[in-house]
């Protein structure tokens, strides 16, 4: 056998030859051989893990003549661990002249084409990063992987590294994902396979796990008959810890959600006996979810229902619907909900866990009453979430406009235009100009074709990207004095730049707005700024950084007023990026890499001496003191 992978013969049905796989002993029909466990280093798997070609019902069968299988079959991949266990299989082709490349070696998920997307920083963005987008429907009788396609377009704003998405067909569950956007994974030729009832989705930005194809989602496992995928919308603080109670060593699981799948798969392992009744993931749900803390809203499937998990203090949304035709989605925001043409039902609760199947929607309450404490991220409202999405039954986007008009009462200033910096700026530099009587009017043009892929190596090149992402319209800035409205600074980098070209375009002063209060505080909750070394704000003061940006007046909304323009200012809001009052008590040490080691680009062991919040809240704090109503 060659010393690689043959797929060559994959590229046509017509000359299907052996699959090369690293295989002790055939334990699935097909055909097998060994391959070099070179072909798996680094990917996830052992030497002597496999992959192997299966016949299963579906396809062209004159293509399948003289290899023993059915008429109708098709190929699919399979992995198979050292011990024969199945992990994953991915549909191969459908029809003459389809194909497949290469497969990944990470539990038998199986990614199409490595595009390199969302590999690098952005570095024409400085707003802050939230970690995913989930999804999930069951409707049997519908093209759920068509429905979870559009639905995670709707999400894409929420993660731009990766894609994938878990079909069912009541016996198997098919996990597709690669590196990229929705666009770059998923055309008609990758859906078209896909078949079943029931599906889940996921597009995702790190947190926790470094942005490489073996964390992208949803996770998968399988024990037996039983078979299950994960996608997870959040980020765990106690997952080292969690990691040493099941005895795991570095690399094992590389992401928090990774960990999980592999908690519920023990639990599932260990009482064999729920499985009778197909029930076996919901109860090693109601065992597993009490152990974590932090943020999570997962979505998850089996063979034969899906499920919403929120955690008790709701970090994350997570919302649920009802299509037209019969069946039911999850989302992690509403406009997924509407693209897919179903009817709002409700928020899932946090410390809710929704389970739909052939009998309908049921839920489980697996925590204590005394852990529920609704703290909805407020960086919702401000970015993360979609302006035509509704939370808590608040619109977004009116809630971006309250947040200029309080800012305008707030911080007014003697000017002459009222600009956003495009998108999530616009809102509240209209609710600002109308407040403040100052004329609106559009100052940034955006370039929508500057995305993830611009890679800027130098201060240089950098600069030259801002500039790419944006131009300044002169006939609207030359000679008068600017209020420049945006949602957030975080390290200060693009604010800095922008400054420059509107004062290279002839504005006589810019007073700079922000619709967020000062973001001193790490964030251990899924958005991506773990480290005090990464936040402007944490050392330096709001003339400090006036003069930093370059800008002649600056203003950040107060925390008071920007809870109160959600429109409801009760249901409960983590603020702890702002004031440093953590909901959950925050971890000594905690990075993207904290289950792969240092070689993930973070030096610091699990469980350093120096703390994330070293420089901010002094050496060795963990967690400021708070009160009941901190944050509310």
């Amino acid at each position: 056998m060659s010393a690689g992978w043959p797929f060559g013969a994959l590229g046509a049905l017509g000359a299907l030859g052996p699959l090369g796989a690293c295989a002790r002993r055939a334990t699935v029909p097909g055909t097998s051989g060994a391959c070099p466990g070179s072909e798996c280093a680094g990917r996830g798997w052992a030497a002597g893990s496999v992959l192997r070609t299966v016949g299963v019902p579906a396809c062209p069968g004159s293509e399948c003549a003289g290899r023993g299988w059915a008429a109708g079959s098709v190929l699919r991949t399979v992995g198979v661990n050292g011990s024969g266990e199945r992990l994953g299989r991915l549909p191969a082709c459908v029809a003459p002249g389809c194909g497949i490349g290469p497969p990944r070696c990470d539990h038998g998920q199986v990614s199409g084409t490595d595009l390199g997307q969302g590999r690098g920083a952005d570095v024409l963005d400085d707003s802050p990063r939230e970690a995913c987008g989930v999804f999930a429907v069951y409707a049997p009788g519908q093209p759920v992987a068509h429905l979870t396609y559009l639905g995670l377009y709707a999400l894409q704003h929420r993660g731009q590294e990766s894609a994938g998405m878990g079909v069912g067909d009541g016996e198997h569950i098919t996990v597709v994902k690669d590196m990229g956007l929705v666009s770059n994974v998923f055309d008609d030729r990758t859906l078209a396979p896909l078949t079943g009832h029931l599906a889940i989705g996921h597009t995702r930005y790190s947190t926790t796990g470094s942005s490489t194809w073996r964390n992208a989602q949803p996770v998968f496992r399988s024990m037996g008959d039983l078979e299950f995928a994960l996608g997870h919308n959040g980020n765990l603080v106690n997952t080292a810890l969690l990691a040493d109670e099941l005895g795991m060593l570095p690399g094992v699981a590389t992401s928090d959600s990774d960990l999980v799948a592999e908690m519920l798969m023990r639990e599932m392992a260990a009482r064999e006996g729920d499985a009778s009744d197909g029930r076996a993931l919901e109860r090693a749900l109601e065992r597993t979810l009490p152990r974590l803390e932090g943020a999570f809203s997962f979505v998850l499937m089996d063979e034969g229902r899906i499920i919403g998990a929120r955690d008790p203090n709701g970090f994350r949304p997570l919302c649920f619907g009802r299509l037209p035709g019969g069946g039911f989605v999850m989302a992690s925001e509403t406009p997924a909900l509407d693209t897919v043409g179903a009817e709002f039902v409700r928020e899932v609760e946090p410390g809710e866990v929704l389970v739909i199947d052939a009998t309908g929607p049921r839920s489980l309450h697996p925590f204590p009453a005394a852990r529920i404490e609704p703290r909805l991220c407020v960086f919702e409202f401000v970015y993360f979430a979609r302006p035509d999405a509704r939370l808590y039954g608040q619109s977004v986007h009116h809630a971006r406009v309250r947040q200029g008009e309080l800012l305008a009462e707030q911080a007014p200033v003697d000017a002459d235009l009222v600009m956003g910096v495009p998108e999530s700026g616009v809102p509240a530099a209209e609710g600002y100009a109308r407040r403040s009587g100052i004329p609106f009017g559009q100052g940034l043009v955006k370039n929508r074709y500057i995305g993830r892929t611009f890679i800027a190596p130098t201060q240089e090149m950098r600069a030259l990207g801002v500039r790419m992402k944006f131009n300044p319209l002169r006939d609207n800035i030359d000679g008068r004095r600017i209020v420049v409205v945006d949602d957030s600074i975080v390290r200060g980098t693009t604010q800095q730049q922008l400054t420059r070209m509107l004062r290279e375009a002839g504005a006589r002063e810019v007073h700079l707005r922000l619709t967020s209060p000062p973001v001193r505080w790490p964030c251990f909750y899924g958005m991506d700024f773990g480290s005090p070394d990464e936040l402007l704000a944490a050392g330096m003061d709001v003339e400090e950084i006036r003069r930093h940006l370059g800008v002649d007046t600056l203003a950040y909304i107060e925390v008071e007023r920007l809870v109160a323009s959600t429109g409801a200012p009760e249901a409960g809001y983590c603020t702890a990026c702002f004031t440093g009052s953590y909901p959950i008590e925050v971890p000594v040490a905690l990075h993207k890499g904290v289950l792969e080691g240092a070689s993930c680009g973070d030096p610091k062991p699990v469980g350093a001496a120096a703390t994330l919040l070293d420089g901010v809240g002094g050496p060795g704090v963990r967690a400021p003191s708070r009160s009941p109503g901190d944050g509310r």
